[in-house]
């Protein structure tokens, strides 16, 4: 799943090349990824996109008017690519729409700049999630509405304040958008493996000393994943972010600080990793959903 440094990145790499572009078509393949009817996805025809930048998770594709007789002032298209969405620019894009309904892994496609340049909007797999909103301002997204702080954005004394306020465990409120937005499962396995955290550690038992250590740990993982994929084209992103992982995706392979096998806890439809010497004192993790460290 893209997260925080990713959809920067994306962000970043959009903005370079469709920022001051005239929007001349917008395909949906796929009318269950559009989340509003108003305004339609029409709209964005002819309009001028003026900055794509992100909140959170969410790229957010802002537009301002490209005819004296269109009166919004600003109309977005918001994105979030979910699990398995990704953003492909091309400058050779097919003149036909793609067939509405069919199996094929475009969602959207935007059609901007010169005929043949634009971007997919693509979601592999079969389970869809990915979703789309044309607004007016990005807080008529009510999962954007009901954000937490930005994970980059908030100082050591507010994050402090969050997880003495929070009663669940730590992978829980490193994850949890409505507490901090941005952090996924991949960036908060390794933010807590640089804590050396326990993913099952209650968020308000750590004095302050591990609210120091786990801040600086977020700050640091985010700061360095964000910097390694500037600049880098879309193609490149994914490869890259692999190279930084430690132990996320890493399931029996050797923990790089430590030697010790990374083990992983399942879930039905997701699995987190962690190092049982660096994180947890040796012991393993329960494998189940109200998972206890094993006595």
């Amino acid at each position: 799943m893209p997260e925080l440094p990713e959809v920067a990145a994306l962000a970043a790499f959009l903005d370079g090349r469709a920022a001051a572009l005239p929007i001349r078509r917008v395909d949906v393949a796929s009318l269950s990824v559009l989340k509003t009817a108003e305004p339609p996805y029409t709209a964005l025809t002819g309009r001028v996109v003026s900055a794509v930048d992100r909140i959170g998770k969410y790229l957010v594709i802002r537009t301002v008017p490209g005819a004296p007789d269109d009166a919004e002032p600003e109309i977005d298209l918001v994105i979030h690519l979910s699990r398995a969405g990704w953003v492909r620019w091309s400058e050779a894009l097919s003149p036909t729409p793609p067939r509405p309904g069919g199996k094929g892994p475009i969602a959207l496609r935007v059609h901007c700049g010169l005929p043949g340049e634009g971007f997919d909007v693509t979601e592999a797999g079969t389970q869809k999630r990915l979703a789309a909103w044309i607004v007016r301002d990005p807080a008529q997204v009510e999962r954007i509405a009901s954000l937490g702080p930005d994970a980059l954005e908030l100082s050591r004394d507010e994050f402090a304040a969050l997880l003495a306020g929070s009663g669940g465990r730590l992978k829980s409120v490193l994850t949890d958008q409505r507490t901090l937005a941005g952090v996924g499962n991949a960036y908060s396995d390794e933010i807590l493996h640089a804590a050396r955290l326990s993913p099952f550690a209650l968020a308000k038992s750590l004095d302050d000393a591990g609210v120091d250590v786990l801040y600086a740990a977020l700050r640091a993982t985010l700061l360095d994943a964000t910097e390694r994929l500037e600049g880098l084209g879309v193609a490149e992103l994914k490869a890259e972010k692999r190279t930084g992982l430690k132990v996320h995706a890493r399931t029996g392979l050797p923990c790089p600080d430590c030697g010790d096998t990374v083990r992983e806890v399942s879930y039905t439809d997701r699995s987190f990793q962690y190092c049982p010497t660096c994180q947890t004192g040796g012991k393993i993790l329960a494998d189940r959903r109200m998972s206890r460290l094993l006595k």
